[in-house]
């Protein structure tokens, strides 16, 4: 029979040696779909958010929509180019957060985390939600489910990247790769298409929204910001440098080059040929298609093409999620590492993954898509302000870092991280604005709350440290009284064992039972002096019928009399899982009820029943 041992096994694999965790590293052809799949994902909906904004002016305002491309893909090269500069100066990883801790300070520093945290976890639920909304504009039928579609997305991505980041980047490298060759195939059709004079506009769709608003500033922004989501995903290389094999540095700076390069040239070719066919977005509804695919309709048709490349864009943005699984471990291993959140996401597992970040990731993504109804358009503006956030700090802190040990040829790298601290942080004002009553506000108190958190979360352990350090603290006394208390429910084999245990403490030892039942209680004792022991047994009274508090209050008194208390609590261990829930629980709830009592010790005797 398959036991829990073996189906951990037969689901995430076996356990990987410490020895083979350089071998799970990665090169360039496993590291571009593993850390830039996010990026270039977002081709499939960053021309959709620019359109949709500017269609509230009317059909004829979409021409707007080019340069405004051309100007967020131009901060594309400024923001990679500046990263690049994180990944030399920080070849260990760390990202926004190492860079602004290290030079702006603590603060900065939680601010650029908890940005990269909620950035890591919006990208999932965005990157999901919208490869269904692209795979659902293909197959109608599938529509109404697009929500629990979402998450059964999201659950295979988390058991994927449990089993190890080699092996899911082996499974995700297939479909990226075939997103980025039919997605480079379909530009190059469509504007040979154009030039040859061989395109069709599409129809309008049934329903284009009317005009609302003139034309002018504000829509321009807006459209803008929506546009920048193409941004999210630059940062995860600079955050994941350790995962990629010797040269390392090389080898990520190499696939941040890769990574923009072909987020410009999608992003431009997608709008240029939205453009020139006449593409209306329509209302972001269950219903609706996408930008991405009605360019695709309109240039090839529904035929082979058309159905490989929403194919392929539903696997790149489930698995540019992917990223995320990587990013977001390791900021959580480095705030746990610093104190800042829980140990337990410092732990490799035993796949040589931080298991405990990519469950935790995995789990709330999910509730992000219950809550928002698995809507794309309505969760971007929430991760914008964090993606933002976090680019700015980390520029920054690359500018005073300059600035502060002036290197050789500092001035040119500054000069890149100078622009790119500017140029995101005007971005991120637009963001701020026009965002803010669309959701933005959420992520603007989630992220102070975070910091909060983090600061509580430090001083706990600040205080641990201090209570348990050796600096000051009085010599060891070895002469002290002690009492060993053994509750007694019944006497049986596991009973005179635990007694015979606690009589090896070599102190006096006290058995307890409480009397619920008069008739056993008289029971007890007659069998008790059959034993003719040295162990007195003692009788308490429970007249609400409460078996914790009456043990938990004689401990406390033989604690003030004796000083310290052991409780050694008798409990069979069952051999199956199941007959676990055929017996009480009350050895774990005496142990929760003592667990806080100072000088109480807690002992668990775990007699084992056979099969």
């Amino acid at each position: 029979m398959l036991g829990a041992g073996g189906l951990k096994r037969l689901i995430f694999g076996h356990p990987l040696h410490s020895d083979r965790a350089e071998h799970e590293k990665l090169g360039i052809p496993l590291g571009l779909p593993v850390f830039a799949s996010d990026a270039i994902s977002s081709v499939a909906y960053a021309t959709q958010e620019v359109l949709l904004a500017l269609v509230l002016a009317g059909a004829g305002a979409l021409r707007f929509g080019l340069p405004i491309s051309v100007a967020i893909a131009a901060l594309v090269m400024i923001v990679a180019v500046s990263y690049g500069q994180v990944i030399k100066a920080y070849p260990d990883g760390g990202g926004a957060y190492t860079v602004a801790t290290q030079n702006l300070g603590r603060i900065p520093g939680l601010i650029a985390a908890a940005a990269l945290l909620i950035d890591y976890l919006l990208t999932v639920a965005v990157s999901v939600t919208s490869g269904i909304e692209n795979f659902t504009s293909a197959v109608a039928v599938l529509r109404p489910y697009r929500v629990w579609l979402s998450v059964a997305a999201i659950l295979i991505l988390t058991w994927l990247n449990l089993r190890g980041a080699r092996e899911s980047a082996r499974v995700i490298a297939v479909p990226v790769y075939i997103f980025i060759v039919s997605c480079a195939g379909l530009i190059v059709l469509g504007i040979v298409r154009v030039a040859l004079g061989q395109h069709n506009d599409l129809p309008p769709p049934a329903h284009v929204p009317e005009t609302t608003h003139a034309l002018g500033a504000f829509l321009v922004l807006r459209a803008f910001a929506s546009g920048c989501a193409a941004l999210t995903g630059i940062e995860a290389v600079s955050n994941g440098v350790q995962a990629f094999k010797e040269p390392r540095v090389s080898h990520a700076r190499l696939t941040l080059i890769i990574l923009a390069g072909l987020l410009g040239s999608f992003l431009l070719g997608i709008t240029f040929l939205s453009h020139w066919y006449k593409v209306i977005p329509e209302e972001p509804t269950a219903g609706a298609e996408t930008v991405l695919s009605q360019v695709a309709r309109a240039v090839c048709g529904k035929g082979v093409l058309y159905y490989v490349l929403q194919t392929s864009t539903l696997f790149i943005l489930l698995l540019a999620a992917n990223t995320c699984y990587q990013d977001f471990p390791r900021v959580a291993r480095l705030l746990a590492r610093d104190g800042y959140l829980p140990r337990q996401l410092s732990n490799l597992g035993d796949r040589l993954v931080f298991s405990n970040g990519i469950l935790i990731l995995g789990l709330l993504a999910i509730g992000l898509v219950l809550a928002f109804g698995g809507s794309t358009h309505q969760l971007i503006p929430l991760y914008m302000i964090g993606v933002f956030i976090s680019f700015t700090l980390s520029q920054s802190g690359m500018l005073r870092r300059w600035w502060t040990t002036r290197p050789k040829g500092w001035m040119v790298p500054a000069a890149i991280n100078g622009l790119g601290a500017v140029l995101t942080a005007v971005v991120l004002c637009v963001v701020a604005v026009v965002k803010f009553t669309q959701g933005a506000w959420i992520t603007a108190i989630a992220i102070p709350a975070l910091v909060l958190l983090y600061l509580r979360i430090r001083r706990h352990y600040d205080s641990v440290a201090e209570q348990l350090s050796l600096e000051g603290a009085p010599p060891p006394v070895h002469e002290h009284t002690h009492l060993v208390v053994v509750p007694v429910a019944s006497l049986h084999r596991g009973t005179l064992e635990a007694i015979e245990y606690a009589r090896s403490f070599g102190v006096p030892a006290h058995a307890v039972h409480v009397i619920a039942d008069e008739a056993a209680w008289q029971a007890l004792q007659e069998k008790w002096k059959a034993l003719e022991g040295d162990v007195p047994l003692v009788g308490l009274a429970s007249p609400y019928r409460s078996l914790t508090e009456p043990i938990v209050q004689y401990v406390r008194e033989q604690r003030e009399k004796y000083g310290r208390v052991s409780v050694v609590i008798p409990e069979f261990v069952v051999s199956r899982w199941w007959e676990e829930a055929l017996h009480n629980q009350s050895a774990f709830t005496l142990d929760l009820a003592l667990r806080r009592m100072m000088h109480v010790s807690v002992v668990n005797f775990r007699y084992q029943l056979k099969t």
